[in-house]
């Protein structure tokens, strides 16, 4: 994924950036306000945080797919 660091670390970075990725996702499809209601931007990027967590999921680190 990220060609600058050394091939060593690269699973090590892959997995803290699906922790991160992961907790984006969860905040942003499940944060709702005191209303009730949920934020149409917080459900865009947890949406799009949520398809990043797949893609580095199945592609670097399972390896199950290929571009």
């Amino acid at each position: 994924m990220f060609d600058f660091i050394p091939q060593e670390y690269e699973k090590l970075v892959n997995i803290i950036f699906l922790f991160i990725t992961a907790f984006i996702a969860h905040h942003g499809i499940t944060y709702r306000n005191n209303d009730g209601e949920k934020d149409f931007v917080r459900l865009l990027f947890g949406c799009i945080a949520g398809v990043y967590f797949f893609l580095v999921l199945f592609k670097d680190v399972l390896g199950l797919i290929s571009f």
